[in-house]
């Protein structure tokens, strides 16, 4: 961080800091702490030489003010106990330097997105449960501060020309706020997080997502270059699913992925990731997917990794596909396999409006191979519902078959989802394609079924 966007952020937080925080316990020693924690905010801010502040490092000034501020506790003799002088530092540090009331959030790793319905409001999601935080914020003013300072770091703005913004902060974690005059109770943040040590295959076996016989196949449709679209709701774990299939193509090929917010954590290491720009305040310089789809085709790329089709891209992936970029990987909205297909059929006629149906259609069928199904379900587990193969056309419909399916049976009385993952009994035909390439699959794979 630069020494005059650092000198602003400390200048900024002079005279704006009161009661908003964490705290925990009865209202009265919640004020009495609030209380102590804006004396000392604002007598450490009065001190500073802010002119020294800008020529002295984030992580040499953090622990230069941390020591202050211990000594300044001590000296005071507050009638608080070890843990709360701990967090009452810490909370005047992410006040100054970081983000707030946001920074115990960001730091707890079970925090998958952090919700934010105005300043009084806090929801977060913990293995896939929704829960009401204690976070608050003092008003409206405070978190637009912290809104400002997040979008301020990626070069962005908002105010009431530009009342929504999406970003990616400094962690990759996917960040979208909408002000008033759009959100009518003050300003709301989402922030999706990724874990900074990505899921692997053998998690998703673990945490009973996909059971090893589908993994398996799957790795062998990915090694042996099939397409492959992955399906699901908002939050089912489409993006893991798509990271830990990106995981088993080769080292050796060159992969170019492209994203509207880069979420995707490669591990290999010919990677060349691209990103899509928004328009700036006078409505120029927009980069859309399409156009970097369109691009990458004359980057030499083995693999296109799409993070989502979402409008006119699908036309050129598909036809990426059908030329000889095959093996290509993308996630795409829909509530079921069909509905995929059925969404694809949209986007490619936005894309291509004097299309007509069967042709489209037809553009499908051979471009894609495997719709594999993500669903988040009511215990905020993530399963992989069905893997399905696209057999071709008959007549004017696509044609598919599933080849696993996941069963919900039952919901248990600690609210699990009990059910059983099985396989349909129907041998792909892309079976051959992995024999091909010395990927055998056993017949039992095809025969299996696991109760979770």
């Amino acid at each position: 961080m630069g020494g005059g966007r650092l000198i602003d952020r400390v200048r900024g937080a002079q005279g704006r800091f009161r009661t908003g925080g964490t705290g925990t316990g009865s209202g009265g020693a919640n004020l009495e702490f609030a209380q102590i924690k804006r004396d000392l905010h604002n007598e450490l801010i009065e001190s500073l030489d802010f002119e020294q502040v800008g020529n002295t490092p984030r992580e040499e000034l953090a622990q230069r003010l941390r020591q202050t501020l211990t000594e300044r506790v001590e000296a005071r003799q507050l009638p608080l106990n070890r843990m709360e002088r701990e967090r009452l530092v810490e909370e005047i540090l992410d006040n100054i330097l970081g983000l707030g009331p946001l920074e115990p959030l960001l730091r707890d790793p079970e925090v998958s997105d952090i919700m934010i319905n105005g300043p009084k409001t806090v929801f977060v999601e913990r293995k896939g449960r929704l829960v009401k935080t204690n976070v608050t914020f003092n008003d409206d003013k405070h978190l637009m501060q912290i809104i400002e300072r997040i979008v301020a770091a990626v070069g962005r703005r908002v105010d009431e020309q530009t009342p929504m913004v999406d970003a990616r902060m400094h962690d990759g974690s996917r960040f979208n706020a909408i002000i008033p005059p759009l959100a009518l109770d003050g300003p709301c943040v989402s922030i999706r997080r990724f874990g900074t040590i990505p899921i692997t295959a053998e998690d998703l076996v673990a945490l009973g997502s996909c059971p090893r016989p589908i993994l398996e196949v799957l790795r062998g449709a990915v090694r042996s270059r099939l397409n492959i679209i992955i399906s699901g709701g908002t939050g089912s774990g489409k993006t893991t699913l798509l990271n830990v299939l990106s995981s088993f193509i080769p080292d050796s090929e060159r992969i170019i992925t492209i994203e509207d917010s880069a979420e995707l954590q490669m591990q290999q290491n010919h990677v060349v990731r691209l990103e899509t720009r928004p328009p700036n305040l006078e409505g120029r310089g927009e980069i859309t997917q399409r156009d970097l789809v369109k691009n990458c085709l004359r980057m030499r790329p083995d693999r296109i990794i799409l993070g989502e089709v979402r409008g006119g891209e699908a036309i050129d992936m598909l036809t990426a596909m059908n030329t000889g970029h095959d093996g290509s990987l993308a996630t795409v909205h829909a509530n079921n396999t069909r509905d995929a297909l059925a969404r694809f059929e949209t986007m490619v006629g936005i894309g291509m409006p004097n299309m007509g149906d069967k042709a489209i259609r037809e553009t499908i069928a051979r471009a894609l191979d495997v719709i594999v199904q993500q669903e988040r379900l009511t215990d905020g587990s993530r399963r992989i519902m069905a893997l399905t193969e696209v057999t071709g056309m008959e007549g004017p419909v696509i044609t598919t078959q599933d080849i696993f399916v996941f069963e919900q049976r039952t919901i248990d009385e600690q609210g699990k989802v009990r059910g059983a993952f099985r396989a349909t009994g129907i041998r792909p035909r892309f079976a051959s394609r992995l024999a091909a390439n010395g990927i055998r699959l056993a017949p039992e794979l095809f025969r299996f079924e696991m109760e979770v």
